[in-house]
């Protein structure tokens, strides 16, 4: 049976972005409760959320339909969240230390295995012939999602790990102004994913995350000698 070259093209697209969009976000979630247990809060552990098994912290809706959806309809930027690790903040001993550690423990741990997929690389003259598209695909894929996952969670709006961060290093009282922000996360993301685009003809988000991503994906590739 022949496929239209449209799908046949989204499912090979799916076949190289979903492992390492899986990966990227499951293990982007047990760093956050790895670190939190570093830092004297166990909750994630006695929920049995830090772990490397998707299955833990896939979200039906972030995880699988919303990234599926952008994979088959072609969409330019590909994103997705998993279930939020479980984290007592009141718990973590030194408190602000700790908030900081723990919102940077995922993008820390998203650029790390986009660094690792550039040394993996390497390894590329050595896979059978028949194999080297799909892994060399597959690589580009992983740091290409990994970088954008970062840079995006980065982004200073709570719950986003940027939010987190700001609201940890400013004084309590405009912290506590920012953290209400959190309420309103659905919709600025719905704002800054569909209205603005809409209305103003520009894609908000993409302008946001594009110049770092790019930087840090050009940066990474000349340090590991890849450009």
């Amino acid at each position: 049976m022949m496929f239209p070259p449209e799908i046949a093209e989204a499912v090979q697209r799916l076949a190289i972005m979903a492992i390492p969009l899986i990966l990227a976000i499951t293990l982007h979630e047990a760093a956050h409760g790895y670190a939190a247990l570093r830092f004297g809060d166990d909750t994630a552990l006695r929920m049995g959320r830090i772990s490397a098994n998707p299955l833990h912290h896939i979200d039906p809706l972030g995880t699988i339909l919303f990234p599926g959806m952008m994979l088959l309809t072609g969409g330019g930027l590909l994103f997705g969240w998993a279930k939020p690790v479980p984290v007592n903040f009141g718990r973590l001993k030194p408190q602000r230390l700790g908030v900081v550690c723990v919102a940077l423990a995922g993008p820390g741990t998203n650029i790390l295995l986009a660094v690792l997929s550039g040394l993996l690389a390497y390894g590329l003259p050595f896979i059978p012939d028949s194999g080297v598209t799909w892994a060399t695909e597959t690589l580009r894929s992983s740091i290409d999602i990994n970088l954008t996952l970062a840079v995006l969670n980065m982004l200073p709006i709570p719950p986003l790990d940027g939010g987190r961060v700001l609201v940890a290093i400013l004084p309590r009282a405009v912290g506590n102004k920012v953290a209400e922000l959190e309420r309103y996360s659905l919709f600025i993301f719905i704002g800054l994913l569909f209205v603005l685009p809409m209305l103003l003809h520009v894609d908000i988000l993409g302008m946001l995350l594009l110049p770092p991503v790019i930087f840090l994906k050009g940066l990474l590739l000349t340090l590991l000698g890849l450009s």
